[in-house]
């Protein structure tokens, strides 16, 4: 499956290259902007599949014994209260910014696409206060690392 794809990839990106020579402002110019976005899309989208699964190594997995954690009570950080509320600052900014240059139906349009960012910042600004344990102090690493 993977050369394949490798082929397929690198033959609608010849496509695309192709494809973009013919563009122009007309009908037919315009259908061959489609064709070169689109072929261009797909082969770099089969050409990256084709080469991560040609230079990945799969290891063979055994199953690890399961891990049992005390269940200890979760200490929340300021650093939960600081990305909420800047999320939320930052969502206000752009929604302001949308409302002053372009009208009352982008807005809605821009609420609904930051909707789930928004809903995400108030959860941690929630999470933060709600907590049964809280620390007042901003950490920077923890924020930073991979969970």
């Amino acid at each position: 499956m993977r050369r394949p794809a490798l082929g397929a990839g690198v033959v609608l990106i010849v496509v695309a290259f192709a494809a973009a020579t013919r563009v122009a402002d007309t009908r037919e110019g315009l259908i061959y902007e489609v064709v070169t976005l689109l072929a261009g899309l797909a082969g770099v989208g089969l050409l990256l599949y084709g080469l991560v699964a040609t230079f990945s190594h799969s290891r063979p997995t055994t199953p690890a014994p399961p891990v049992v954690t005390p269940a200890a009570e979760k200490v929340h950080n300021a650093g939960e209260l600081l990305v909420g509320a800047s999320g939320l600052v930052l969502a206000a900014i752009l929604l302001g910014g949308i409302a002053i240059t372009a009208g009352g139906f982008w807005v809605l349009l821009g609420l609904i696409l930051l909707l789930p960012m928004i809903a995400g910042c108030i959860y941690l600004c929630f999470t933060f206060a709600r907590g049964p344990r809280r620390d007042w102090k901003i950490d920077l690493q923890k924020l930073i690392s991979q969970r």
